[in-house]
């Protein structure tokens, strides 16, 4: 998440009005092509779409950020809050002061993990929601802090996440205990307002970007698994945010807060893919699944339609 100008406080209400746009967007640049808004979220409701992750069967998940809810849109196009995390007492949550849930990440075993932020020790961490089971939370971060980005890895069954106010990632067992800083380097610190941001863990890397140095960085993991020296893989995507792979190669869609996506190559070259043309609205996060690009769009500075859109990959 990258929001640069004050948000109004919304109401709690979790009324979904989910319909398909009937409006042919004509943007799209290759390789996306197709683009289409599936889903509407109700903005009255705080129904804002921060972040996605993708099951083996095309189901969504989703958190709405400020609504503090995790949801599941079918491949049907059916929408089911799974789960609504606890209101702090009074939230005090950095550079927002509001609480916020952001990443998500999905276990081989169902198990859905969130990020919450809220200015306050006792909910302040990385949240577990088990099919069928109630959020809970598996370990604690710093409540002066905004975790942010949330990235698990399969192999070692260990969560990563981005702080973007103290500009760390903190590496956390997926079966919950003691948050440790696992790199702090100067390329994830912030300028002004969000520094380390989106995360994800690929080909024997941690890769994150900085929404207020505009980069995307590949941080590798050692042999014993400490934090290699950042490498700065691309520049000058301004308020970038969460980002995805497109397939085994190192070849990226990032969404920034310009209402476009870019698509990201090896050599750090990028060229705008999707833009407020085909409906974004502030967008936040990518997923890819198969040949399908899914994309969230919170609105967070538009004020307007936050969506979800979906558009075809040519690989």
């Amino acid at each position: 998440m990258h929001v640069r100008t004050s948000l109004t406080t919304l109401a709690a209400a979790a009324a979904l009005l989910a319909s398909a746009s009937t409006a042919t967007a004509t943007a799209a640049t290759t390789p996306l092509s197709a683009p289409r808004i599936t889903h509407h979220f109700d903005l009255a409701a705080s129904q804002q779409p921060e972040n996605i992750t993708v099951d083996r069967t095309g189901s969504a998940y989703l958190t709405f950020s400020f609504a503090r809810q995790v949801v599941r849109v079918a491949p049907s196009g059916h929408v089911r809050v799974l789960a609504t995390l606890p209101a702090p007492a009074k939230a005090d949550t950095p550079n927002l002061g509001k609480a916020f849930v952001g990443g998500i990440a999905r276990g081989d075993d169902g198990t859905l993990y969130v990020t919450y932020a809220t200015g306050t020790a006792d909910l302040t961490g990385i949240w577990a929601v088990r099919p069928g089971g109630r959020p809970h939370r598996i370990a604690a971060l710093p409540a002066d802090g905004m975790p942010n980005g949330l990235a698990l890895d399969q192999r070692s069954g260990r969560l990563y996440v981005t702080d973007s106010v103290h500009g760390v990632i903190y590496r956390v067992p997926a079966q919950g205990g003691k948050a440790a800083v696992w790199a702090d380097d100067q390329a994830l610190k912030p300028v002004s307002f969000a520094g380390a941001n989106g995360i994800k863990v690929h080909n024997g890397a941690v890769w994150a970007t900085n929404s207020d140095h505009g980069t995307v960085l590949r941080i590798p993991v050692t042999a014993r698994g400490a934090a290699g020296p950042a490498e700065v893989r691309a520049t000058g995507i301004s308020s970038i945010d969460d980002f995805t792979f497109t397939g085994r190669g190192d070849t990226l869609l990032a969404a920034h807060n310009g209402d476009e996506v870019d698509l990201v190559r090896p050599d750090g070259t990028h060229t705008v893919v999707l833009t407020a043309d085909d409906g974004l609205q502030t967008p936040t996060s990518v997923a890819v699944h198969g040949r399908t690009v899914y994309v969230t769009s919170a609105a967070y500075l538009t004020g307007k339609d936050p969506n979800l859109l979906v558009a075809r990959l040519t690989h």
